[in-house]
């Protein structure tokens, strides 16, 4: 059977660590909007919070450049607005 391979990376980040939740309601929305967005074409593949209370976060994207995951990172709100205090893309191999 020959499916075709699109490669795997994990988006991770790193949240303030002091009240990350409250600080992250303004921008859940619009966060939700942009992840909701990737989940729709099919370049993000599953997504969520680490940790309780999160510390940080995982996203699992299905695209062959890393550098549109580094684009998503770029633009999410929880990024720009500083909640995200650092992030990195590694390449997940499936076996």
């Amino acid at each position: 059977m020959d499916v075709p391979l699109t490669r795997r990376y994990v988006l991770f980040y790193d949240y303030v660590t002091e009240n990350v939740i409250e600080r992250r309601a303004p921008h859940r929305d619009a966060h939700l909007d942009l992840v909701r967005e990737w989940l729709g074409d099919g370049r993000v593949l599953m997504a969520g919070a680490l940790g309780d209370p999160p510390h940080g976060a995982a996203l699992v994207f299905a695209v062959d450049d890393p550098g549109e995951v580094e684009r998503f990172a770029q633009a999410d709100p929880y990024v720009t607005s500083g909640l995200v205090t650092a992030w990195r893309v590694e390449p997940w191999n499936l076996v």
